[in-house]
């Protein structure tokens, strides 16, 4: 099997998220779940996404699953797009492409400009405390709290400007019991003629990753989020630490359109 490295939500190589991606033959089924997970704890990275094409006809034309490298996840935006990217280079697809995952069907369709439009399901926001102890695992002052639905499993934290967002060294230890899969700090951007409407970290010790450098599905939340403070359907995230990238995002009531663009940067064999 091909397996390729590929670096999401940017144009370039080096930046974004990188997931790793393997389309695979049977049409039947997927590997046995250990063999999944052992791929993806070797490839390491945040998200290693896992394809096999359906039969013609039905409802979608791919089943998808992510893996971090210690669990399956409900949802990967990153990785879904790097995966739609691998099928339009390579010709697999050449149209929308369905992908059925755990969080339901959801589509991918090519622009002209290369960039790739996912179709998610918007996710719910409920005001909740802010947990003991968040505040100073994250080191920062807390504006806001907010749970999402149960296939993310976040937290949004709204903090209170850019700055603290990108200067955040928080204790990761701490973070792993606050969340049922992770914090995503946030904030409007500082200058609004930056080309971003706002920021975000995202930080995942619970499913073992400290932090994601653009995490696609946070935008389901973060999009209707900061578009009611904002008044617009149609905004642009930006997110990352050490790596960064941009997600387009709008919103389209219970369905969250996200675009970025995704750049092959390794491909080899699997051997296993």
């Amino acid at each position: 099997m091909r397996i390729r490295i590929v670096d999401a939500f940017t144009d370039r190589p080096f930046s974004g998220n990188p997931a790793g991606v393997l389309l695979l033959d049977s049409a039947d089924s997927f590997p046995e779940d250990d063999w999944l997970r052992k791929v993806a704890a070797e490839v390491n990275l945040s998200e290693t996404a896992f394809a096999h094409p359906l039969p013609a006809g039905g409802a979608a034309d791919w089943a998808l699953r992510w893996f971090t490298p210690t669990t399956e996840v409900d949802m990967c935006g990153h990785a879904t797009l790097a995966t739609a990217h691998v099928l339009h280079t390579t010709g697999a697809a050449t149209g929308p492409v369905r992908f059925a995952t755990r969080s339901g069907v959801l589509g991918a369709v090519a622009g002209e400009d290369g960039g790739i439009t996912m179709d998610f399901p918007t996710s719910s926001l409920t005001p909740v405390p802010a947990p003991d102890g968040l505040a100073e695992a994250l080191g920062a002052e807390i504006v806001a709290v907010h749970d999402t639905a149960a296939h993310i499993g976040d937290l949004v934290v709204e903090l209170r400007d850019e700055a603290t967002v990108r200067g955040l060294a928080p204790g990761h230890a701490a973070l792993r019991a606050r969340s049922t899969r992770g914090v995503i700090a946030t904030a409007l951007a500082a200058d609004p003629e930056s080309g971003y409407d706002f920021v975000s970290r995202g930080f995942f010790p619970a499913v073992g990753i400290d932090e994601d450098p653009v995490t696609g599905s946070a935008h389901t939340a973060l999009a209707p989020y900061w578009s009611a403070r904002l008044g617009r359907d149609e905004l642009t995230g930006f997110q990352g630490g050490a790596r960064t990238g941009l997600v387009r995002t709008r919103l389209r009531g219970d369905r969250t359109l996200l675009t970025g663009h995704a750049v092959t940067v390794i491909e080899g064999e699997l051997r296993a």
